[in-house]
């Protein structure tokens, strides 16, 4: 088994190297993903998009508030078969308003300087992702790290 820092290091490097994540919601029974460009915070606790508030993406989110991102480093070559990384953040979602939004859209437009202008139109929602645990999967191995309860 491989060693947890290790693992974790991984994992901030994989969320570091990456800009968008497949976001998974769902709604009355029926799942729904979308590509969405992410931000993470320095413990990765929490992880960070944002969208219109007029989207099904953020009416499936908060309908039910638990989300799954995904990230990868897969390259589409065969060599992803050895090599590549998916990792899945689990947990609860919420659009964050107020000081703790400017905190966040810093962070977020520290990742993504070309989506200032995007991320301040007020059609948009900040969303926080509040992840309780990272499913770290690369060809025959699965890990878990847990964040919090």
């Amino acid at each position: 088994m491989e060693d947890m820092a290790e693992l974790k290091q991984q994992l901030k490097s994989l969320c570091a190297s990456q800009r968008l994540s497949v976001l998974a919601t769902e709604r009355e029974g029926q799942p729904y993903s979308n590509l969405v460009a992410f931000a993470e915070t320095d413990d990765l606790g929490e992880l960070i998009f944002v969208t219109s508030r007029h989207t099904r993406k953020y009416l499936n989110a908060l309908s039910n508030g638990k989300v799954a991102l995904m990230i990868d480093s897969r390259t589409n070559r065969d060599s992803d078969f050895e090599t590549a990384l998916a990792v899945t953040a689990l947990g609860t979602v919420e659009e964050v308003t107020g000081d703790k939004r400017d905190a966040l859209v810093s962070t977020y437009v520290s990742k993504h300087p070309y989506l200032a202008d995007f991320v301040n139109r007020p059609e948009q929602a900040l969303m926080r992702v509040k992840v309780t645990e990272y499913v770290v999967a690369s060809f025959d191995k699965v890990h878990v790290i847990r964040i919090r309860d």
